[in-house]
């Protein structure tokens, strides 16, 4: 049996290839349907309607929060509880999530993720007569502004902290027809090297400040500076992203601004991973070539959107940074690792686990998380203990895990 752990673009071409070989093939999301947020709610390309041919079984709902590799075992948890899934082979397509830097307000009411703002106009959010800046880095901004346009948003303004002179070398090597995508998306509103300096408002979200001392009235900011990986279901199972004791990775190339390359670079990955699992390894290297072009690509894009230095010092001492557990800017100053930033302030402690902050503080003070434990998301006590997760940890590992 082969195990895919995610339903994006990556694990639904994973997971296609491995049936085209014969290979049974389940495939777990903890969404309520495939596609992931690129193809949310399944609206998507023809991927979708492979997938739901290829005769791979579809576990939805079901979230991942751990596993044994010795056993060939992952740990998941349901609506109905927990339960232990084996694998032959296991192809981890867990994506990535957008990277937030803290600034002065930017915990308001009002103010989200890029890609999360636009996840809920899909899903039905109501933003039409709203005003919605959109700020960050890379080319998900002029996408999401699109969206909010076409949902009756008025945009007054896309903030690229990029220069005009990088987006303009970019511009110089893509084809007619990613020129033409992105001159379709690109408004008047796109301003290069500019950047949200602060976030206002009484309660909630009222108005903006630039770089530049420019005020700008709004009702949502929809903000993110690129993409990290989800990777840490990998680092638990201690595979540290190498192709090991029958585990392969798919898409999730981020851990820049640029986020993870592209759906191409996803789909390609998510082939080669499939042929692999499956033992095909000669299909596999025929695509080698297609996902080097695309890894090209988006290193291009790593260096356009490489993140400047201003953003790394918008956060005022009092600027919340850990939001779950409420720790200030000024607090993580006094600390010397993630480690002490953790043990003195509980940063990293709470529901998120340290998804939000982690990145933010390696930013900010290039410090990295030294390990991650099981569960790697929040479960049901029932749940560790069905599995045999705490009884199962040793002496070594009994700190804290979860809040």
């Amino acid at each position: 049996m082969i195990v895919v752990v995610g339903a994006g673009p990556a694990g639904i071409a994973a997971a296609v290839r491995a049936r085209q070989c014969g290979k049974p093939v389940t495939v777990l999301d903890d969404n309520p349907t495939p596609g992931g947020q690129i193809w949310r709610g399944g609206r998507g390309p023809a991927w979708l309607a492979k997938f739901s041919r290829s005769g791979a079984k579809l576990l939805s709902g079901t979230r991942v929060f751990g596993g044994d590799t010795s056993r060939r075992i992952l740990r998941a948890e349901t609506s109905t509880g927990a339960q232990e899934i084996s694998y032959d082979a296991l192809i981890l397509a867990t994506g990535a999530r957008e990277l937030f830097l803290p600034f002065p307000g930017w915990t308001l009411p009002g103010v989200t993720g890029a890609g999360g703002l636009q996840a809920l106009v899909k899903s039905g959010l109501p933003v039409a007569g709203k005003r919605i800046v959109v700020a960050g880095s890379g080319p998900l901004l002029l996408a999401v502004a699109a969206t909010m346009r076409k949902s009756g948003a008025s945009v007054p303004l896309v903030a690229e902290q990029a220069s005009s002179l990088a987006l303009l070398r970019f511009a110089g090597g893509l084809s007619p027809a990613k020129l033409l995508q992105g001159s379709v998306l690109a408004t008047t509103s796109f301003r290069p090297g500019s950047w949200v300096r602060r976030a206002d408002g009484n309660g909630r979200l009222e108005k903006i400040e630039l770089q530049d001392g420019k005020i700008i009235p709004c009702d949502y900011l929809a903000v993110a500076f690129g993409f990290v990986p989800n990777d840490e279901l990998a680092i638990c199972l201690a595979c540290d992203r190498q192709e090991t004791e029958s585990i392969y990775h798919a898409g999730g190339h981020a851990g820049g601004p640029s986020g993870s390359g592209g759906v191409e670079l996803s789909l390609v990955e998510g082939e080669i991973a499939g042929y692999s699992a499956a033992g095909r390894t000669d299909l596999a290297q025929k695509l080698f070539p297609k996902r080097a072009a695309a890894l090209r690509f988006a290193g291009r894009l790593e260096r356009t959107f490489a993140l400047r230095e201003e953003l790394r010092i918008l956060a005022e001492t009092d600027t919340i940074v850990c939001r779950c557990e409420d720790v200030p800017f000024g607090r993580l100053q006094t600390a010397d690792s993630w480690r002490a930033a953790k043990l003195h302030f509980r940063c990293g402690m709470g529901p998120c686990q340290g998804r939000i902050c982690g990145p933010a503080v390696q930013i900010l003070f290039n410090w990295r998380q030294e390990s991650i434990r099981p569960p790697v998301f929040p479960a049901r006590i029932s749940s560790l203990i069905s599995t045999d997760l705490i009884s199962n940890r040793s002496d070594s590992s009994m700190e804290p895990f979860t809040k």
